[in-house]
């Protein structure tokens, strides 16, 4: 993968996969096969073995969702730009829901999208490191646009056709989703950092209330303050703390 692919479109070339365990599998394993590059979008209508964040299974009915994978050129960006990576992946979520409905929108750390309190969308960024170079990244989406029924398994979900009562071409979104992706990254490699901070922080779920954490056996309650550039949710319980992603858990 070379440093001048960063120029490629995100989902120029856009392949539909009829099922497969995971999109985030099958893209890792092109990329290391030599059969993708920058921008290529790999979108599946059934996953058989979807994965979000920690492992947890992913689940989500065959043709209604959108389950994609796009792989992303990191090797000119920093190491410890890897949670700004998660930043802008997430902030293309919001723009997606933000272009189909006034309700508000909002991203709880690390990696989650809500609307009304409910999680509309998820996110598993899977990087290549060699060494000290950021080789590559597999940024993984599965966003609820038709589905309506879901397993009790399920974590308090939501899809974009509960919320507006259309029903979408999960394709076209999909490509529509790939164009604002592209926007977003645009803002990474130009270095906007702050921008990117500022807007996922402005958008972040419960900024200033207070919640319950858990952290071993102890749970807490404490004010969320933000997120840092580093991708630590700063929270204060009397004194204000960074806490790592899976460091704690937000009891919701």
């Amino acid at each position: 993968m070379s440093a001048a692919s960063i120029n490629n479109v995100i989902g120029k070339r856009f392949i539909e996969l009829l099922s497969v365990d995971s999109t985030n599998n099958y893209a890792m394993q092109q990329v290391q096969n030599s059969n993708a590059d920058h921008g290529d979008a790999f979108f599946a209508f059934e996953q058989t073995a979807g994965r979000g964040q920690f492992n947890r299974q992913w689940l989500s009915a065959k043709g209604e969702n959108i389950m994609l994978s796009v792989v992303l050129n990191t090797r000119e960006l920093a190491l410890n730009k890897q949670f700004l990576l998660n930043m802008a992946c997430a902030l293309s979520i919001l723009d997606l829901f933000n272009k189909y409905t006034t309700e508000k929108i909002k991203i709880k750390w690390p990696n989650d999208i809500y609307c009304r309190d409910r999680k509309a969308a998820g996110i598993l960024v899977e990087n290549m490191i060699r060494g000290k170079n950021w080789q590559f990244a597999i940024a993984g989406f599965g966003i609820n646009i038709n589905q309506t029924e879901f397993p009790a398994a399920a974590k308090r979900p939501v899809s974009l056709k509960q919320v507006t009562g259309e029903t979408y071409n999960t394709v076209e979104l999909a490509k529509e989703f790939c164009v604002m992706l592209n926007e977003r990254m645009r803002w990474l490699y130009a270095g906007h950092d702050h921008e990117i901070l500022n807007d996922y922080n402005r958008h972040l779920y419960s900024l200033n209330e207070t919640e319950n954490f858990k952290y071993g056996s102890v749970v807490f309650p404490a004010i969320i303050k933000g997120v840092n550039e580093s991708g630590n949710i700063v929270l204060d319980s009397g004194i204000e703390k960074p806490y790592r992603s899976g460091e704690i858990e937000w009891l919701v």
